[in-house]
């Protein structure tokens, strides 16, 4: 299965299906502003109504985070099980945050983490991850004949090919472009470099072959994983 991460829909398969963003932050963004304007009024920090304001506000941020954590655990569990291959992009989630325009939207969606749980659950449950570059074109390729658009804006959810003439859905003709080029190079072992003049960085690489910078960057620490561990205890 191709996935591709989104804001609008927090992830679009190969098989057309959207899984709708949660947008837990969203949810208790007013109540969390009202309370942080409270804390910032109470300027004597060693005041009882200090310590209450700022206990109100570390239990709404405890609340997002947990309902956060718990959504993506109960949605990357249910795709392992699911299917035998997972193919995703490799997304530089750091530097999208950079953007102060969508950081927040893209903090909310989770897609580090989403990332991350698969990662270790396909280790645990004998499935395949693969990631294919992010450099890759998933979005202005089209899935039928293979023609790369020059400019598709973020504004433009559907188009048409020129060459084809093929209407895409913009979200799932990505999630089968990113399918196709993962199962590339699961098969054949090959990097896929759908156009050298578009991009020389573009490819996709097997989750199993990462070079030892990006298995370092990528790397879980023990405390996140004792907490993914709790969490699935309890759970």
């Amino acid at each position: 299965m191709g996935i591709d991460l989104g804001i609008t829909s927090l992830l679009t398969t190969s098989d057309g299906e959207k899984v709708a963003n949660p947008k837990n932050l969203q949810k208790l963004h007013k109540k969390l502003r009202l309370a942080q304007k409270s804390l910032d009024r109470k300027p004597d920090k060693k005041s009882n109504n200090y310590q209450k304001a700022r206990l109100k506000v570390a239990k709404i941020h405890a609340k997002i985070k947990d309902s956060r954590l718990d959504y993506t655990h109960k949605l990357t569990t249910q795709l392992i099980k699911e299917n035998q291959t997972i193919v995703v992009e490799d997304l530089a989630v750091r530097n999208m945050v950079k953007n102060h325009k969508l950081a927040r939207a893209i903090s909310d969606a989770n897609w580090g983490e989403i990332v991350r749980q698969l990662e270790y659950k396909a280790e645990w449950y004998g499935r395949e991850l693969i990631k294919i570059d992010r450099y890759f074109p998933s979005s202005k390729c089209c899935s039928n004949c293979g023609h790369i658009v020059e400019k598709l804006p973020l504004n433009i959810r559907e188009w048409d090919c020129p060459e084809c003439g093929c209407h895409h859905d913009r979200d799932i003709n990505a999630s089968i472009n990113i399918l196709a080029a993962g199962l590339a190079v699961s098969v054949c072992g090959a990097t896929v470099r759908p156009s050298e003049i578009y991009s020389q960085k573009a490819g996709a690489m097997k989750q199993k072959a990462l070079n030892s910078d990006v298995r370092e960057s990528r790397a879980v620490s023990s405390e996140q994983r004792r907490e993914d561990v709790n969490y699935l205890t309890k759970t």
